[in-house]
Order: C-alpha cells, then structure tokens, then sequence
C-alpha cells in the first residue's frame, strides 16, 4: 500500500505558495486600473516589458537533482502594431540563444546581462519565445514563452 509522505518543509512551501498567489489576486482585483498597462494610447511611445530567466531546481529521494528553466513571466501582452521593447534580464543559467517562432527575431540572453528585443507584431496571434538550449525535458525544459498579440 503506497504511502505519502509530506515534509514540514514541503507543506510550508505549499502554503507561502498558496498565500502568495492569493494575495496576488485580491490585490489584482481591488486594484483594477492596474489593466492602464495595457492602454493602446502610447503616443508613439515605446512600451518596456521586462521577463527574466529562471530556474527551478529540486532533490528527488535518491538524491538526484532535477532543475527546470523558464521565462518569467511565461506570457505577455502585447496590443498589434504597438511597440514594445523587451528587456530580458540574465539571472539563471549562463546564455540563453533564442528565437521568436513566426518572425526573424533571434539573440542570446546572458547571465547578468539584459538582452532588449524590440517588438512590433503586424499581425494578431500567439508566437512561441523559445530557448534552443532548453528545447526538451531533457534539456531542462521545454523553455518557452508565449506572446500573446490581439
């Protein structure tokens, strides 16, 4: 008969996990003119999103190590024909080459290093930011990001 076993440690994780979420979203919901982020007067002006690079890293119970990269945050919002650029901060892992699926847009992220994509979708739809290091779970991945234009 199989058993679950939960660590004082793991349960504490959960619950700040659980907390944090939460709060999130009650501050989300009281504070709904946040959304003026999104506002399509730009004037011209050039929007700024920032994403970093991060990692998740766990021990399983023999000992072996698993990580995982991601893009944070996973998804943006982006507004078509509206310029964004994209700043990308270097925090976990040493580079990070990427492309942006259905455009030319191509670079490399470095750790410590902000890596600024600009961006100007003529076309709605979602387009994949997708790390060639991290392609595959056995790469550490996959390590993919969504753009989301409307």
């Amino acid at each position: 008969m199989p058993f679950l076993v939960l660590k004082k440690r793991s349960i504490i994780m959960f619950l700040v996990i659980i907390l944090s979420v939460t709060s999130a979203s009650i501050w989300l919901l009281v504070n709904n003119d946040a959304v003026t982020v999104f506002s399509e007067d730009t004037k011209g002006e050039v929007r700024e999103i920032h994403m970093v690079t991060g990692e998740f890293k766990s021990k399983l119970p023999n000992g072996k190590e698993i990580e995982s990269y991601r893009w944070d945050p996973g998804t943006i919002f982006v507004h078509q024909g509206e310029k964004v650029n994209l700043v990308i901060s270097g925090v976990n892992g040493a580079e990070h080459p990427f492309s942006i699926e259905g455009t030319d847009i191509k670079g490399i992220v470095k750790k410590g290093e902000d890596t600024v994509v600009p961006l100007h979708f003529k076309k709605e739809g979602v387009y994949r930011l997708i790390c060639h290091t991290h392609l595959e779970k056995e790469q550490n991945g996959p390590m993919i990001a969504y753009i989301v234009v409307d």
